[in-house]
C-alpha cells in the first residue's frame, strides 16, 4: 500500500464549496503515479521512455463525506486484482479529520503506447508486476468495494 497526501486546491471546488466529483479520478491518477514512481524513471519513464502506458478501462467510484478547499486528505492506495494485462487499484480517500471520504476502484490494462494502429495490450513487464505484487491487498481484503479503515 502506498499513501499519498496533498491539500484540496481552490480551482477543484464547484459552486457548492465542494470537490467537483471528477476530481477525485484526478487524484487517483496522481496516487497511480505516486505508485509506479517505485520503477525506474517513474511514471514519467514508464510512459515516456519505455512507451509503456495504463489506461483505464474502468473506474468505480463511491462518495461517503464531501471534501473542501483547503481540506488535507490522504489516499491510500493498494492493488486489489493483478491479471497478466490488468490490475485493480483500490484508493481509499480519507480527510484530515480522518472521516472516510471516497473509494475509486480504477482497473487499467498494461499497453504498448508506440504500436502502428495505436496502444496494444500487453503482459506486465517482470519489474511493473513486482512492484504491483509488492502492493497487492491481502487475500481476505480483496474484494474491490471494501472499505479499510
Amino acid at each position: 500500500m502506498i499513501t499519498y497526501e496533498r491539500k484540496v486546491r481552490f480551482e477543484e471546488v464547484d459552486a457548492a464549496s465542494i470537490v467537483f466529483f471528477a476530481r477525485y479520478l484526478n487524484y487517483a491518477h496522481e496516487a497511480m503515479e505516486e505508485l509506479f514512481g517505485g520503477l525506474e524513471g517513474g511514471y514519467v519513464g514508464t510512459v515516456m521512455g519505455r512507451a509503456i502506458g495504463f489506461p483505464a478501462v474502468h473506474v468505480d467510484t463511491t462518495y461517503a463525506a464531501p471534501l473542501r478547499y483547503g481540506d488535507t486528505f490522504t489516499i491510500r492506495l493498494d492493488v486489489v486484482h493483478l491479471g497478466q494485462t490488468s490490475c485493480t487499484l483500490r484508493h481509499h480517500f480519507e480527510r484530515g479529520d480522518r472521516v472516510h471520504v471516497a473509494t475509486v476502484a480504477h482497473t487499467v490494462v498494461c499497453c504498448a503506447l508506440r504500436e502502428p494502429g495505436g496502444p496494444r495490450k500487453l503482459p506486465f513487464p517482470p519489474d511493473v508486476r513486482r512492484l504491483l505484487e509488492e502492493h497487492l491487498a491481502p487475500p481476505a481484503d480483496r474484494r474491490e468495494g471494501k472499505v479499510t479503515r
